[in-house]
């Protein structure tokens, strides 16, 4: 029963992840109440073996119907798995309770903008090319990097968002490139709690299979429906993520 409670969880995390990220909103939670005596870590390891798989597959449809800027992501792609190995060794050293309180103020700012811009994100109008695109592109894989590795909450929404208002990419586009970016971090997250013995490896490959499958779907409905549909999910995900980051710095 276990299985299958996770196994669904990790299917719906997977369908709303490839879209626009927040799918550890779901499969997370869902890993500590169906587990609740596993170390964190291992649970957070766990969720990584499986949604890396998923968003991998969201990467790979996003590819093959909208096109990626692979010129770009894959530098910037290598320095977010750098990162991500830099932010998970920090966190041992540093402690990261500020950001816990400080993550649902930057959200709400976030989600006002994305509402007062009522236009932002719905047509697709880069700002940069050649090297200044890679510099950007390198910046936003490095950074969020480095915070995906420490902290984690909302990793992909706030590539798509960097895309977005940085780039002028419109949500489809940007939710391609967050995907790479966001496999790249988890990679590295995943390959340093392995390496410690965090993850529970056949449960993740039995959630990963669903993750897949779900993820697969999501990317196929974004594309389908387009930037004006992944806009609107945007919204829903972070207004979410504000409630559970406020929930978990104010009242736990």
């Amino acid at each position: 029963m276990e299985t299958l409670v996770l196994t669904l969880a990790s299917l719906f995390a997977g369908f709303i992840d490839s879209i626009v990220g927040g799918g550890g909103l779901i499969l997370v939670p869902a890993l500590f109440s169906v587990l609740p005596g596993t170390a964190p870590a291992t649970l957070l390891g766990t969720n990584k073996s499986a949604s890396v798989w998923g968003t991998a597959a969201a990467a790979a449809q996003f590819h093959r119907r909208v096109g990626l800027r692979w010129r770009n992501l894959l530098p910037a792609g290598v320095l977010a798995f750098a990162g991500s190995l830099v932010g998970a060794w920090a966190v041992t050293v540093v402690p990261g309770e500020f950001l816990r309180k400080l993550l649902p103020v930057i959200l709400v700012a976030l989600l006002v903008y994305t509402l007062a811009r009522k236009d932002m994100g719905v047509h697709h109008a880069p700002r940069f090319s050649g090297r200044a695109e890679l510099l950007a592109t390198a910046t936003i894989g490095a950074l969020l990097g480095v915070y995906d590795g420490f902290f984690g909450p909302g990793t992909g929404s706030f590539f798509v968002f960097l895309f977005v208002r940085w780039l002028g990419y419109d949500f489809l586009n940007a939710a391609g490139s967050a995907k790479l970016l966001n496999v790249m971090t988890n990679l590295g997250a995943l390959l340093l709690l392995g390496l410690k013995g965090h993850v529970l490896w056949q449960l993740g490959l039995t959630m990963a299979v669903a993750n897949v499958a779900g993820s697969v779907v999501g990317a196929r409905v974004a594309i389908k429906h387009g930037a004006t549909f992944v806009r609107k999910v945007f919204i829903g995900v972070v207004a979410a993520l504000i409630l559970k980051t406020a929930y978990d710095a104010f009242l736990r």
